[in-house]
């Protein structure tokens, strides 16, 4: 099996799956999906633990130190669950569905000054899908540093939403990005970044991760394709900078919800 990896490039993948809160755990099977991908290892080797910091991380089970782990984020929402995975180093992922709600009101009261001016300025029709782009980003980059909201993480300031992916502000190499999902689906991403990486959404909504593993195994084992032809084959890709870094434990086969 080939792994989803290029030479000399980092890959962050995004896989979107339904939720419907039955076993098993969907979420699980996303994450056994990455690890089986991204280490290249079998299902029953992988187990689910906490790298340093708190942050989930997806091991063989021959490396109880996690050295050779396999960062990860998580994400629910109504229905859905995202999981987020890569190699080089920290991710953190969020995600929303679009819905009505009093954004000037919410961001007056949790957000800091620059953001609540931001989001003012913004044309009103828009303001809900705003204000979620703020939020998710903000639990992205909590996640990406390992402490999701607390300190006062939704009074951190956030970069304007969008693509290209933007700097934190007084966050050293840490940048956050919302890639595409369409539908009523606002997306953020966070990684720790100095040089560059690919960002792809490797699973969409419906989409069976098991038709995804499989189309990926076809790609990195036809005659002439290597690494860069299984990239090449995912749904969505972007670029932003990354920077190479190098309790909830559980095998790949538990049952037990994250």
């Amino acid at each position: 099996m080939g792994q989803l990896t290029a030479s000399g490039r980092d890959t962050a993948y995004v896989w979107v799956g339904r939720d419907t809160g039955g076993q098993p755990d969907p979420a699980v099977e996303l994450l056994c999906q990455a690890g089986r991908l991204l280490l290249d290892r079998p299902r029953a080797e992988l187990v689910l633990t906490h790298g340093p910091g708190g942050r989930p991380l997806v091991r063989a089970s021959d490396d109880p130190a996690g050295s050779c782990g396999l960062p990860v984020s998580v994400s629910r929402t109504a229905g859905l669950v995202v999981v987020a995975a890569r190699r080089a180093g920290a991710i953190g992922v969020d995600v929303e569905r679009v819905r009505p709600l009093p954004a000037l009101a919410l961001a007056r009261r949790w957000f800091p000054p620059a953001d609540l001016t931001w989001l003012a300025d913004r044309p009103e029709a828009g303001r809900a899908v705003d204000f979620l782009r703020l939020w998710t980003a903000k639990e992205a980059v909590g996640k990406a540093l390992g402490q999701g909201l607390r300190g006062g993480g939704l009074r951190r300031e956030m970069p304007p939403p969008g693509l290209p992916w933007r700097p934190v502000p007084g966050a050293e190499a840490l940048w956050v990005g919302h890639p595409e999902l369409g539908g009523d689906l606002v997306l953020a991403v966070a990684v720790h970044a100095t040089g560059q990486v690919d960002v792809e959404v490797a699973q969409r909504p419906g989409q069976r991760a098991a038709e995804v593993a499989q189309r990926a195994v076809e790609v990195a084992q036809r005659p002439g394709h290597g690494v860069a032809a299984v990239r090449s084959a995912s749904v969505e890709r972007t670029s932003l900078p990354v920077v190479v870094r190098g309790n909830w434990s559980s095998r790949c086969s538990t049952l037990g919800r994250l």
